[in-house]
């Protein structure tokens, strides 16, 4: 039996609309009611939003939540998780594999709901990409999902000026970003929203909950701009829905922004959160705390739900929206996979590259005519031979596309070949992005660029890093391989001093899980470093770069450059194999190891010199392979590496030298610093002496 309803306040056409948005706020109230933990405001009052654009407007077919033509739903205020699985609940989306395989369960079935928040549950405090089918990206940090949204956009019209041709739009869907005050205070929103304004996004959508309530209380504590005239000055359309109750505005609105054709638009919706729960409203503890039992029954008692019944879904919601966002789904669903089995036919090649870029494949032969770099003792920086590699290897796969922080004269990562062009609002075929001095919208942009599957790729320096972690953080978090090409990777940057001298960030980088990060030290090795780095599917990658030159070794003489596929391997050796001391280095400095190794083998020591390019891929290997590049029983060891040495002892051991930097760099030409801060052959040698010494008396 269906519920009866006597809220009067809420416009609808139909009785079941109005059960339907209901059964949606007391799920979202249940979940966290039942987790004792959780946000229940924002989704009881943007539910008819929601309702309104899934049910009328998405083009999304619940039975294949992958098809790659869908519109993408971004749920920003992650905290509002609740809205978004009792969706996916009652749209009845299907679960699908790590290999794009549709399952025939349930991505949230009810008994999900039941468990929120609590240990493998599908539904966890905030939305999780992969971890549950639906969830278009992972969302939770404010403003990291609007910015992601803009990189979804981009990739939209990416694919559609390089694959649509007359009679066959294949690419054409929206992408829609639900935020709140939160995601508005956080800069990485106003970075994202002034490069969509600049790009002319017209597929992109914001709805913007203006409930007015943060944490700690009403905005009106810090936040008090012209949002609309903000959104005016980046080039956007804005519209604005005086309730969020009134389905017919709210509608109109999306119909606004799917009239625009020349510019994002911002919905912004005025709400009162935590709607039909009578002592909560306008409140923050509706926001970040459950209701109460007492608040539950007295909401449901005002949507005129049954009080005492938990998770309830009432007959006809579960039919109501198949014969909605289901039917119109499928039918979407469908005829674009007729459209593409003819487009197959009139265009094999670029079907053939779509569906390889859909399931991360590589094309056939990537890696033909890689360059190969003969041995230089001047050699050239790392960033040089990289640009050298990225180039090599973008005539191979079209859709590696990238570009950098207002910085590709510096990083060299500028697609050169014929007809690669710049993305623009003019040209959205360019394969070269400008992002702008704007790096942790940029870091957000290349996720939802790689959650629609191209191959992203954004430089800067490593220095900023810091200012794109959370970015970044959240690529390894969601296993989506994003390269990222960071170059002045040292004190090697010299005069620019301490502020552009990296010594903290690569122990930043090794500590975050799921991230591989790959320091080459010459031309070769930064060749075998982007094969490894293509070949990633579920790891975002950092190269790290030198801005100064360094020697390109003879690889007859010393062991090949594949073996940094490995993390670390044996570049050069003692007899026999039998050393007294490992002088292990990284980057810029191995060249440094191995000019001492020769001045330690003419003086009788047996040294090896091992390159370890990748902590993580080193640690990958088993442990047989690991111990015959670091024999456990060599205790003498040396790492040198222009940067703090924490953790290094994992591989030096607690009694081994490490020679790295304490102390925040300092500006002066690149000599001088190596000299001030130990990075000479002579000190290495001395500690790889006193390494034997101290070792050999412990003996």
């Amino acid at each position: 039996m269906s519920a009866t309803i006597v809220t009067p306040d809420v416009s609808v056409r139909s009785p079941i609309e109005l059960t339907s948005i209901n059964t949606i706020r007391t799920l979202a109230m249940d979940a966290v009611q039942a987790a004792n933990s959780g946000h229940p405001g924002t989704p009881m009052a943007m539910a008819p939003v929601a309702y309104c654009l899934w049910q009328q407007f998405l083009h999304f077919d619940p039975q294949d939540p992958v098809w790659p033509n869908r519109d993408r739903f971004v749920l920003s205020i992650g905290h509002a998780s609740t809205l978004l699985y009792a969706l996916l609940h009652l749209t009845e989306v299907r679960a699908v594999s790590k290999d794009y395989e549709t399952l025939g369960e349930p991505s949230v079935p009810l008994d999900a709901l039941k468990v929120f928040r609590q240990l493998d549950s599908r539904c966890p405090g905030h939305p999780e990409y992969r971890w549950t089918s639906g969830v278009e990206t992972t969302t939770g940090p404010l403003g990291q999902g609007v910015a992601t949204s803009v990189g979804m956009a981009i990739a939209r019209q990416w694919l559609a000026a390089r694959y649509n041709r007359p009679g066959f739009e294949l690419f054409d869907f929206n992408v829609y970003a639900l935020c709140g005050d939160g995601c508005m205070m956080e800069g990485i929103s106003g970075e994202a929203a002034s490069l969509a304004g600049h790009l002319g996004l017209a597929n992109l959508c914001w709805i913007y909950d203006n409930n007015h309530i943060t944490i700690e209380g009403n905005t009106a504590l810090t936040f008090t701009e012209d949002v609309a005239t903000r959104f005016i000055g980046y080039g956007w359309n804005v519209t604005r829905v005086a309730d969020a109750n009134d389905l017919e505005m709210v509608a109109r609105a999306f119909r606004t922004f799917q009239s625009t054709n020349d510019r994002p638009t911002l919905i912004i919706v005025d709400s009162h959160i935590g709607y039909g729960a009578p002592h909560k409203q306008d409140t923050s503890g509706a926001h970040g705390e459950p209701l109460g039992d007492e608040e539950v029954r007295l909401a449901k008692r005002n949507y005129g739900w049954p009080e005492d019944k938990k998770f309830y879904v009432p007959d006809g919601v579960y039919d109501h929206f198949r014969q909605g966002i289901g039917q119109r789904g499928k039918d979407l669903r469908d005829a674009w996979f007729e459209r593409i089995a003819e487009y197959r036919k009139q265009y094999p090649e670029l079907a053939e590259e779509l569906f390889r870029m859909q399931h991360r494949q590589l094309p056939v032969d990537w890696d033909r005519d890689l360059p190969e770099f003969p041995a230089d003792p001047k050699g050239l920086a790392t960033r040089e031979s990289s640009a050298n590699v990225l180039n090599a290897v973008a005539k191979n796969i079209p859709w590696l596309i990238g570009g950098s922080a207002d910085l590709s004269p510096s990083t060299k990562t500028r697609i050169t070949l014929e007809g690669a062009g710049d993305f623009s609002a003019e040209n959205y075929a360019g394969r070269n992005f400008h992002f702008g001095i704007r790096e942790h919208a940029m870091g957000a942009i290349l996720n939802g660029m790689s959650l629609v599957k191209v191959r992203p790729f954004g430089s800067g320096f490593f220095i900023f890093v810091d200012y794109m972690r959370g970015s970044l953080r959240l690529s390894a978090l969601m296993e989506i391989p994003v390269i990222y090409i960071f170059t002045h990777d040292s004190i090697g940057v010299g005069e620019d001093g301490p502020t552009h001298q990296p010594v903290e960030q690569l122990a930043h980088m090794r500590s975050m899980p799921g991230l591989i990060m790959i320091r080459p030290f010459d031309a070769n090795e930064v060749r075998e470093a982007w094969k490894v780095i293509l070949q990633l599917h579920h790891e975002p990658a950092v190269l790290v770069l030198t801005r100064q030159a360094v020697p390109t070794i003879d690889r007859s003489r010393y062991a090949a450059a594949s073996g940094l596929a490995r993390g670390a391997y044996i570049l050069a050796d003692a007899p026999n194999a039998d050393p007294e001391v490992i002088l292990i280095g990284t980057g810029s400095e191995v060249s440094l190891c191995l000019e001492a190794y020769e001045q330690l083998t003419n003086e009788g020591v047996r040294a090896r010199v091992v390159s370890m390019p990748s902590w993580e891929l080193f640690e990958d290997q088993d442990r047989k392979y690991r111990d015959s590049v670091l024999p456990p029983h060599v205790k003498a060891r040396v790492s040198v590496e222009e940067a703090s040495d924490f953790g290094w002892t994992k591989y030096t051991g607690t009694e081994g030298h490490n020679i790295g930097i304490e102390t925040f760099g300092a500006s002066a030409p690149i000599k001088q610093l190596l000299k001030k801060f130990g990075f000479t052959v002579d000190h290495i040698v001395a500690a790889a002496k006193s390494q034997i010494i101290r070792h050999k008396a412990r003996d």
